[in-house]
């Protein structure tokens, strides 16, 4: 007896302190507390920190609500029926008013549940109205619009929808090639308009030079006279006469 005593003692105060233990509850900052009473949610928890519940009877359930996020990937068709593969990442927080309902509803595991099929049936409605060229172009619109039917179906299940990104658009290799083929043959474009437009450029440049000389040669024939032309030719001569053969000298006009 005198072993069995303390060996009998030291069971109640473990199971005293268990019982203790069980009758509080810490509530995390960002958390909210689903309290269950006998299997029944009868009230929840939006004040954080240490709260008493009766032991074996009720429990409290704690669930985060501050924002969450997730990057999934998924697979689409285009509006013009091309293989699309989207990553999609979004920030979500449960609300926090309605945790209650959320966890008769959906239970803990929600982002397996409802948040990854609402995402790719999300993507695949919204990429079905663009063309994979549109995907690439309207990207802001195909975010809004996923964003759009994302929010319409979470908000079901009592979940925020505060931020969706697409991360990623990828294609099939014969597409890419397609879209690099288009590109080339746009800049070629490009290039050969602006040789054209230089060219005009050029021959209005050497238009204009032409009509400028001619201009200058009408005026200079204008004020030409036998005046003007002898003193060109004096301004011209060097000095020295002409030399001839036989050794006479040639005879010059004065005048």
């Amino acid at each position: 007896m005198k072993k069995v005593i303390p060996t009998f003692i030291a069971i109640i105060f473990f199971v005293v302190l268990v019982i203790v233990m069980g009758a509080f509850k810490i509530v995390n900052p960002g958390e909210r507390g689903v309290l269950v009473t006998l299997g029944d949610i009868s009230d929840v928890v939006q004040d954080e920190g240490l709260h008493m519940i009766i032991p074996f009877v009720q429990r409290i359930t704690t669930i985060d609500v501050k924002t969450q996020k997730v990057e999934y990937e998924s697979s689409s068709s285009s509006k013009d029926l091309q293989s699309v593969r989207t990553v999609v990442a979004l920030n979500f927080k449960p609300d926090s008013t309605s945790v209650g309902k959320l966890y008769q509803n959906v239970g803990l595991n929600y982002e397996y549940k409802v948040i990854k099929p609402a995402i790719e049936e999300a993507v695949k409605s919204s990429t079905a109205k663009f063309t994979a060229e549109e995907l690439i172009t309207n990207r802001s619109e195909v975010k809004d619009a996923i964003a759009q039917n994302l929010s319409e179906r979470l908000t079901k299940f009592f979940i925020e929808v505060e931020e969706v990104s697409i991360v990623d658009f990828s294609f099939s290799a014969e597409f890419d090639a397609a879209i690099e083929q288009k590109q080339t043959a746009e800049q070629q474009a490009l290039k050969e308009k602006w040789n054209l437009e230089r060219v005009k450029i050029q021959a209005q440049q050497t238009i204009e030079q032409a009509k400028a000389e001619a201009e200058s040669l009408r005026l200079q024939r204008q004020d030409l006279t036998p005046e003007l032309v002898n003193l060109r030719a004096i301004e011209k001569w060097d000095g020295v006469l002409p030399k001839v053969t036989g050794g006479s000298t040639p005879l010059v006009n004065i005048q």
